[in-house]
């Protein structure tokens, strides 16, 4: 299976991946590494959406936009979606991902909120019926705990790292 967006945004997907996969492994801190899905993980994450028509969907980790472009060009052919909310603390990783999404022409259906995600989910209303999250795995516990009131009863959980980090995010 295959990512089935227009070109624009399919396009702005290969350069984001291949930006990636050359960028991160000469960095020797983490912080400055982009830390991009893998396609099999973001084609999973477009079926999930699709078969379960969520409608209000929040990221936590944008990191350069790569999921945030997947799950807003999904969003798009959901009826009655409403834009996505991703949360990134990084200025720079935000000024990037805010670039690539505008490229994508996506700005219209992606909301990127610049911050300490356990700060924002403090202060977003919700309801949100899916949470995908894909940044600092020690925070996510206290996030979800912010969160749960705030969910759908039929949340979709989504988090990344389950099996490279299981003993981070068993929590």
């Amino acid at each position: 299976m295959s990512l089935n967006f227009n070109p624009k945004v399919t396009r702005v997907l290969d350069e984001i991946e291949r930006f990636g996969l050359s960028h991160d492994p000469g960095q020797t801190n983490r912080k400055q590494k982009m830390l991009n899905l893998e396609r099999p993980t973001a084609e999973l994450i477009h079926i999930l959406l699709l078969s379960s028509g969520r409608k209000r969907v929040l990221e936590i980790g944008t990191s350069n936009g790569f999921s945030a472009i997947v799950i807003g060009a999904t969003l798009q052919s959901i009826d009655g979606a409403v834009p996505l909310t991703t949360i990134e603390q990084d200025p720079l990783k935000v000024a990037g991902a805010r670039t690539n999404i505008a490229h994508a022409n996506l700005s219209f259906i992606v909301q990127v909120i610049q911050g300490s995600a356990t700060e924002v989910v403090n202060q977003l209303v919700g309801p949100f019926d899916c949470v995908f999250f894909d940044a600092d795995r020690l925070s996510a516990p206290e996030q979800l705990q912010i969160l749960l009131p705030k969910l759908e009863s039929d949340v979709l959980l989504l988090a990344d790292n389950v099996l490279s980090h299981p003993q981070e995010i068993e929590a």
